[in-house]
């Protein structure tokens, strides 16, 4: 990557958003604090294999 494609890279939107929506997803699902952790792991998990299988390479 050069300079400039470094500097306006986004990609930790995405792994925000992954965490934030895991985490709210399992707090409707169940109240339970282990839960929250899990969903949080899982929808990271998820943002990661989208950044890295599905959209890489694509050009903006």
């Amino acid at each position: 990557m050069t300079k400039q494609e470094e500097n306006n890279s986004f990609d930790w939107v995405y792994y925000v958003l992954g965490l934030f929506f895991g985490i709210l997803t399992a707090v409707s699902i169940s109240g339970n604090f282990f839960w929250w952790v899990f969903g949080g792991i899982l929808g990271f998990i998820f943002a990661a294999i989208f950044l890295n299988g599905i959209v890489k390479g694509r050009e903006y």
